[in-house]
């Protein structure tokens, strides 16, 4: 997947980067595994603003992804294409089954159009096929990893992530999995994940370039709470673009909270217990 740069007509343009779309093999998506979602652009059932900074956007379709993919156990998938999803940073693939059906997944670094792909604990460690954990040899690169077994994936489904396979642990049937934060984290060895990592991996460089591009990705300007006036925001106060004016410490704008360091996981302490060693600071 390679990107693409404009000649600086105009300003905005400059240093505009964007993806060329070379990778794709088809522009409209499967219609059967698609549907609309309603948008809410921040607001709740009574209209109140909740969420600032959303409003507006292109019209898009969302595409139904299969993130289980283990209800299809030793049944082949051949990939006829290779798809773009506005609602993620990845690639998706659509697989046709032997048994006719389909289905979207998250697409791989090498995913080639026409390749074989499927879910069984005796299917070879190669690039795409999804797998438990137990199947998989120690020090394999995976994504789309699942938290409790027979879930649905919910961890590394963004644009070039992906995880290693750090140790097992076969009397207690626990897989050690590193985490692209760092941290390595105990799984239940009959969780599923899909081997290699997810591609799109110039994601990171893909630069905006202009304030009209980001309306159409649905963000409004975002004005900072310290430029505000102190009945506004928390932060607001002071004078001009200078220091929060709330100086015990930084909060949140809608429940007044403090915003650094504050716990979020109600479930600490039995979360907690499944962490190996904590992530690293960057």
């Amino acid at each position: 997947m390679a990107l693409k740069k404009y000649t600086p007509y105009t300003p905005s343009r400059r240093y505009m980067i964007w993806y060329d779309f070379s990778d794709l093999t088809k522009k409209r998506p499967e219609k059967s595994l698609t549907k609309s979602l309603g948008r809410t652009w921040g607001r709740n059932n009574s209209g109140k603003a909740v969420s600032r900074s959303m409003w507006g956007g292109h019209k898009r379709l969302y595409r139904l992804i299969d993130f289980k993919w283990y209800d299809k156990l030793n049944i082949p998938a051949k990939v006829a294409s290779v798809e773009y999803d506005p609602y993620r940073t990845s690639r998706i693939a659509l697989l046709n089954f032997a048994d006719g059906e389909k289905r979207y997944v998250l697409a791989w670094k090498t995913i080639k159009v026409g390749d074989t792909v499927s879910c069984w604990d005796q299917a070879p460690i190669v690039h795409g096929n999804r797998k438990q954990l137990k199947d998989i040899p120690e020090w394999v690169t995976v994504f789309n990893l699942e938290v409790t077994p027979l879930s649905s994936g919910k961890l590394i489904k963004t644009a070039w992530t992906s995880a290693n396979i750090a140790g097992k642990d076969n009397l207690l049937k626990i897989v050690f999995i590193k985490l692209p934060s760092g941290e390595v984290r105990k799984f239940n060895e009959n969780c599923y994940a899909t081997i290699w990592e997810i591609g799109n991996d110039q994601h990171q460089n893909v630069v905006i370039g202009k304030a009209g591009r980001q309306r159409r990705l649905g963000k409004k300007p975002h004005v900072l709470g310290k430029n505000m006036n102190p009945v506004d925001h928390p932060h607001g106060g002071w004078e001009g673009h200078s220091s929060i004016g709330l100086k015990k410490w930084q909060k949140s704008f809608a429940w007044k909270r403090v915003a650094p360091g504050m716990k979020t996981r109600k479930n600490r302490k039995t979360s907690t217990r499944f962490i190996i060693s904590k992530r690293t600071k960057n």
